[in-house]
């Protein structure tokens, strides 16, 4: 996209309006969720993990009565905690970065002219 520079003579304000909506804001933002994909999003990044898909796997082999080794609740239970808790982290610094970015986004700040 092209920038259109105008003079300032208050007759293009109009004009101007319109052509800076092309461009993005100056906003920060470090965050990886937003509340709706927050589930899928973390669940699709914990199971790229060797060790969680794997615990997945015995959790999947054990619904079968033929291969059954544990009782079923006793397997899912180390995958569910793990999960549960790297859940529970991953929001808390999401959110710590959602502050920081909100802080850092209504700072003031000062413009210099030559």
């Amino acid at each position: 996209k092209w920038r259109i520079v105008l003079p300032d003579n208050g007759t293009q304000w109009k004009d101007w309006k319109q052509a800076s909506a092309f461009y993005s804001s100056n906003r920060i933002q470090t965050t990886k969720y937003i509340w709706f994909t927050f589930l899928p999003r973390n669940l699709l990044g914990q199971f790229h993990r060797l060790g969680n898909l794997y615990f997945f796997l015995l959790v999947v082999l054990n619904w079968f009565p033929e291969v059954e080794v544990f009782h079923r609740e006793i397997t899912m239970l180390p995958l569910v905690v793990v999960l549960l808790f790297s859940m529970i982290k991953d929001a808390i610094e999401d959110y710590r970065k959602y502050q920081y970015d909100k802080t850092i986004n209504f700072t003031k700040t000062r413009v210099y002219d030559k």
